[in-house]
């Protein structure tokens, strides 16, 4: 196994990971860590279509990467806004 294939299958496993924690209600998708592993597994899918010069997985997997990243940085910006609040 290369090293991108690799690299590769973890990043699909977390995608499929987070979809069936997603289906069998145990993950919600939006939460925080349903973001962070959809993230961490789109970037890792991403880097391993970039290692093969496949383009249209690179930009499928580098914008769900991106959005899951934007999606984890907004609930963190609310949760510190609503906690700087009770303060």
């Amino acid at each position: 196994m290369t090293f991108a294939e690799l690299i590769g299958s973890i990043g699909v496993a977390l995608l499929l990971l987070a979809y069936l924690l997603d289906l069998t209600n145990r993950l919600p998708n939006g939460t925080p860590v349903s973001l962070a592993i959809n993230s961490v597994g789109a970037g890792l899918a991403s880097t391993s279509a970039y290692l093969i010069h496949f383009w249209p997985f690179v930009i499928l997997e580098g914008t769900w990467a991106l959005v899951s990243a934007v999606g984890l940085a907004r609930w963190m910006a609310n949760r510190a806004a609503s906690t700087s609040h009770r303060t």
